[in-house]
C-alpha cells in the first residue's frame, strides 16, 4: 500500500513538474546555408595562393532564441566561419532589432573560426593581396552574409515553442597549447559544456556546445567546417531533426593535435561528439529563469604608436605583412589624422536565472581568460567562449603578452592594427566581466 502511494506521489510530481519547466521557456531554433555561390578565397591562412576549389560540406549559420516568461528574450547565433567584425555584427543586430524587437545587446554571434571558410570582409584584412575581382567576390560575399544572419536570426524568432533547459559537461583531450608550436606542458580547457533543448514532452530539439580550440586541423582547398563541423553533422545523424550548434570557447592558444588531413579532423569531430552525447545521456541541471543579458565594450590601449617619421623609415622593410602594416597606418594618419590608440573590445553576459552564466568574450581569446574567469567564479555555473561579436585580433592574457610571440602581439599585423597591448589587458576584460554579473 505504501509503495502505491509513493509510486503516485512520484507520478504526480512528474506530471506537475513537465509543465512548470516548459512555462519558464520558449525556443526557436533556425538554420541557414552559408557556403559562398562562388569559390571564393579562404580564411585564415595567409599563405594560401589560389580560393577555394570544392566544398567538402555546407557551412552554416544556426540560431537559437531564448524567451522567458517575462518577455526576456537573447539570441545566440553560431557560424562556420573565420570571424565576424564589428561592423558586421552591429549591421546584423541592428536590423534584427527593427524587424523583431530583440536588441542588438541580446544577440550573442559566434565564431567557430574555421581556417576552410570564406575570407569575411575586413577581418584580418592585411593577410591578403586580392584583385578587384576577387575584393568584389569578398564584398559580395558579405552583403550576402549578412542577409542571412538576419534572416535567421528572425526565422528563429518566429518558431518559439515551449521548452525545456538543462545544462552538462563532459570532456574531449584532443586540444594541445600551441605556444611555441606544441607546448604538451602549457594551459588548456579539456571541458565540453552543453546545453540540452527539450520540448515539454523531453523530446530533443537542439544541442549547443563547445570546446575551446582552434578550429584548424585542415588546411586544404575547400570549403568545410573543420572538427567543429564534422561534430555538428555527427551529432544531426545520430539525434534525427534536431540542430547541433557550435560555440568555440577561448582556445586562441590552442590546437587540434595531431592536425592535418581530413581524417584527423572527422576523428577530433567524433571525439567531441562522443562527449557531447555522453553529457546528455547523464543526469543534467535543470535551467530556469529568468533570462538576463548584458553587453559592454570597454576600450584596450595599445602601446605608443609610431610617428609619422618613424614610419616612413619603415617602409619596404620587414616581410610583406609588416610592409602592408606600415603602408595601412601610414594612409590612417592621412584620412583620419591620427592612428587609433586603443581597441573596443566586447564582453556579453547572458545568464539564466542562478543556474548558468554564459560570458561571451570578443577577438581570439586566450585559454587563461576561461581558467581564471573560473576560478574567481566558483561559485557559480558558468560558460566561457571566445570569438564572440568579432574576431579583430588575438586576446592575450597578461601572462601571453608578457611572453610575447603570435599571440601575444606578433598577429597584429594581419589585423591592421599597430600593437601590442598595454599591460593591464586582463585586467580591464576582467573587472568588466565581474562588473555585468548580477550580485
Amino acid at each position: 500500500m505504501l509503495r502505491t502511494i509513493l509510486s503516485s506521489l512520484i507520478l504526480l510530481v512528474v506530471c506537475f513538474q513537465i509543465p512548470l519547466y516548459a512555462s519558464d521557456w520558449q525556443v526557436g531554433v533556425a538554420r541557414i546555408d552559408i557556403t559562398p555561390a562562388k569559390k571564393i578565397w579562404l580564411a585564415g591562412y595567409a599563405s594560401r595562393k589560389k580560393p577555394a576549389e570544392d566544398t567538402t560540406h555546407p557551412l552554416w549559420a544556426k540560431a537559437i532564441v531564448f524567451k522567458d516568461k517575462e518577455g526576456n528574450q537573447a539570441a545566440i547565433v553560431t557560424t562556420d566561419l573565420i570571424g565576424l567584425t564589428r561592423e558586421l555584427s552591429d549591421a546584423v543586430g541592428a536590423r534584427v532589432a527593427r524587424e523583431t524587437g530583440i536588441s542588438r545587446e541580446q544577440i550573442l554571434l559566434n565564431s567557430s573560426h574555421t581556417h576552410c571558410s570564406p575570407v569575411v570582409r575586413g577581418c584580418a584584412p592585411l593577410a591578403y593581396d586580392f584583385t578587384p575581382d576577387q575584393q568584389q567576390d569578398v564584398d559580395d560575399y558579405a552583403k550576402t552574409l549578412e542577409e542571412k544572419l538576419v534572416k535567421v536570426i528572425v526565422s528563429a524568432s518566429k518558431s518559439l515553442q515551449p521548452a525545456l533547459l538543462s545544462y552538462g559537461e563532459d570532456r574531449a583531450t584532443f586540444a594541445i597549447n600551441r605556444r611555441g608550436r606544441i607546448n604538451p606542458d602549457g594551459p588548456v580547457d579539456h571541458t565540453v559544456p552543453v546545453l540540452k533543448i527539450s520540448d515539454p514532452a523531453g523530446k530533443l530539439r537542439a544541442i549547443l556546445f563547445g570546446y575551446a580550440c582552434h578550429n584548424t586541423t585542415l588546411a586544404f582547398f575547400e570549403f568545410c567546417g573543420d572538427y567543429a563541423g564534422f561534430a555538428q553533422i555527427d551529432l544531426e545523424k545520430q539525434y534525427p531533426g534536431v540542430t547541433a550548434l557550435f560555440l568555440l570557447g577561448c582556445g586562441g592558444d590552442a590546437n587540434p593535435d595531431p592536425r592535418g588531413t581530413r581524417e584527423l579532423a572527422e576523428q577530433h569531430g567524433r571525439s567531441l561528439a562522443s562527449a557531447v552525447t555522453r553529457a546528455i545521456d547523464k543526469p543534467l541541471k535543470p535551467l530556469h529563469g529568468p533570462l538576463s543579458v548584458k553587453f559592454q565594450r570597454t576600450d584596450l590601449p595599445f602601446v605608443k604608436p609610431p610617428s609619422r617619421e618613424e614610419l616612413q623609415a619603415q617602409q619596404g622593410q620587414g616581410d610583406i605583412y609588416s610592409q602592408r602594416l606600415t603602408n595601412h597606418l601610414l594612409k590612417q594618419l592621412d584620412q583620419q589624422g591620427t592612428i587609433p590608440a586603443s581597441y573596443p573590445f566586447s564582453v556579453q553576459v547572458i545568464e539564466f536565472g542562478d543556474d548558468l552564466t554564459l560570458i561571451g568574450l570578443g577577438g581570439e581569446t586566450v585559454i587563461d581568460y576561461a581558467i581564471r574567469l573560473h576560478e574567481e567564479l566558483a561559485g557559480r555555473q558558468i560558460w566561457v567562449a571566445g570569438y564572440c561579436n568579432e574576431v579583430f585580433a588575438y586576446v592575450p592574457s597578461e601572462r601571453v603578452l608578457k611572453e610575447g610571440g603570435y599571440e601575444g602581439g606578433g598577429a597584429m599585423k594581419y589585423f591592421g592594427i599597430h600593437g601590442p597591448f598595454q599591460p593591464g589587458v586582463e585586467d580591464r576584460i576582467i573587472q568588466l566581466v565581474h562588473s555585468l554579473l548580477k550580485p
